[in-house]
Formats: C-alpha cells, structure tokens, sequence
C-alpha cells in the first residue's frame, strides 16, 4: 500500500463498520504527535545528547543526575509547548464528541490531545503529563499543573550566541566594538534568536546546581520532578482501571491503534482484550512492518501519517475538520 493511499475496498470496509461502530477504543502512541513536529524518543532516533533517551526516564537517572534529567524534560516541555495539536488529535477529539461510548487511552505525555479539546472523561493518561510536578519528599504530597516554561529561569533554553558584526551605519568602530563585547560575554541575544537545538551533544549545555532546580513550595525542601510514569514505576491504577471497566462492560466494535506498535505491556493487552470482544482493529502507523503484528483477515493496516490518515477515514463520522487549528 502507497504511504498515505488508502484502498478503495480497504476504505469501504472501514467507513461500513465505522459507521455501525459505537464502542470504540483508541490507543494512541508517539506517532500521534510525531505529525505536530514531535519527537518520538523511540527507537532510531531515541538519542537524546548521544544517550539513551529512556535511560533518562528512571527513578534511578533522576537520583543520580537531577539536572541533566530535569533539562531532558525541561527540553521536551518546551517543544510540546511550541508545538499545535495536528488533524489527527482533532479528529480524536471530534469522534468522542459524537460517540460517548468512545475511549482514548494515550501513551503521550506532551499534552496535545487536551489542547485539542478531547473530553477529560474520554480520555486517559498512561504515562502521566511533562505539565503534572510532584515532590520527591517520601512525607510530602504535594502535586500540581505547571505550564511555565520554563519552569525555574536555570532550565531555559539556551539561545544562539550573539555573533560580531559589522556595523552597515557607524564608521566610528563603536558599534562594532560593543558586538564584539557582547559575542565575548556571551550577551543575552536580541529577540528573534532561534532556540539551540540541546538534544544535540556538541551543543554546550551549562551545568546547573541542585539548589536551581524546581523545588517543592510546600516543604521547601524536596525536589520537585516531572509527573511522568518513568521505566520501573507503576502505571496510574485509576487509569488503568477506568480503561478496564470500559473493557469490560460489552463488547468493543472498533480497536484504532494508532502510532504505536502495540507489541509490549500493557498496550499488547488492550489490542488483545477489545479482538476477544468482538473488536477489529484498525492500525495507523508508519512502520508498515510493525504496525501489521497481531493483525488479522479482518482488521485493517493503514500505512502513513495520523494526521493524515485518521481525519480522513473518520469523516463519515466526524465531517471536514480542516478548520480546526486554523491561525494557530
């Protein structure tokens, strides 16, 4: 199948069960927001400063390094909020309007399906939000949304150093010589300067003091840490049970796996789960290969961009969005 092209028979297919569809479970991974300009962090391209980026998602990552942690979160923060929520998370959003017997359990954490204005009762979070903090204090409880970015002024991104220049007016060397001050001193750069691309390792990245990093207002003493699921914590029971009693109240008409391969726990789970109640599952992927795993005679793989792809295989249900995100 041509990336992004659809079948005629493949689409007829899906619009006749789409439309008889009224239990449906979406579970969306990192290629939902890899259209708004996102990265995945997955596979190839999971490096972040020529590391592991998943190693930077540990308990232990974050004891160890507080800072170098908080500045690969810091960074992720500021690219969601500079990114705009793509068709396919306005197509989402769309669909639960017009089905409340449609789900959404989302492995994304950069907070684009909320802006898009998805229902908060049809949508849950897996791997928590970069926008939640929380203490690390064993005795504190302290919790909270924080969309300032960035979150303390030592987590800024660095900008693009200022640079000598000739002057085009003065002759007088003066102008000139304050550039070349500036450049020297490292001066904070005139507005317009592009952020430095920090995931980058040849890109210098100061070091920052524990005692700069976000700190708990209630006790004053604990660390505050981004309110993510990291690898070797549990995942959120209240999700996990709410995605659970939607399981397992009837039967599921409709599976829409959507940029995630859906081969590990718990996702793998839920893909199974809703095909023994009745479901077909239908694949929006990238990767041909990976997102065809599981599949069966009757489920669907559509190959290409969710933001794409989705918005026009749902407008049977959800109409033209196209408008949506218009100016922003």
């Amino acid at each position: 199948m041509t990336l992004n092209k659809v079948p005629a028979k493949d689409r007829d297919s899906f619009t006749e069960h789409l439309q008889k569809s009224r239990r449906i479970l979406a579970l969306c991974g990192a290629g939902l927001s890899a259209s708004s300009g996102l990265p995945t962090f997955r596979g190839a391209g999971g490096i972040w400063r020529n590391r592991e980026a998943t190693d930077l998602a540990t308990p232990e990552a974050f004891e160890a390094d507080p800072a170098l942690v908080w500045q690969f979160y810091s960074y992720r923060r500021h690219m969601a909020l500079n990114a705009q929520p793509n068709p396919a998370h306005y197509a989402l959003a769309e669909l639960a309007q017009r089905r409340p017997e449609f789900v959404t359990l989302t492995q994304n954490v950069d907070g684009l399906s909320q802006r898009a204005d998805h229902p908060a009762s049809q949508l849950h979070l897996l791997h928590g939000s970069l926008f939640d903090v929380r203490c690390t204090e064993f005795i504190c409880d302290y919790k909270e949304q924080n969309f300032t970015d960035p979150i303390v002024p030592a987590l800024a991104i660095p900008k693009e150093s200022s640079e000598p220049l000739p002057s085009a007016r003065d002759t007088t060397g003066a102008e000139a010589s304050k550039s070349l001050i500036n450049a020297i001193k490292g001066a904070k750069p005139a507005e317009g300067k592009e952020d430095l691309d920090i995931s980058n390792a040849d890109i210098p990245m100061p070091k920052i003091p524990v005692e700069e990093l976000p700190h708990c207002p209630r006790c004053k003493t604990g660390l505050l840490r981004p309110g993510v699921v990291w690898f070797g914590e549990a995942l959120p029971t209240k999700t996990m049970d709410a995605v659970d009693k939607f399981v397992e109240a009837s039967n599921i008409d409709l599976m829409l796996v959507i940029g995630t391969s859906a081969q590990v726990f718990p996702a793998a789970r839920y893909v199974w789960e809703a095909q023994s109640r009745g479901a077909r599952v239908a694949v929006f992927n990238m990767d041909k290969e990976g997102g065809k795993k599981g599949l069966r005679k009757q489920d669907w793989l559509f190959h290409g961009d969710a933001g794409i792809l989705l918005p026009d295989m749902l407008k049977p249900i959800i109409g033209d969005i196209s408008a949506h995100g218009a100016g922003e």
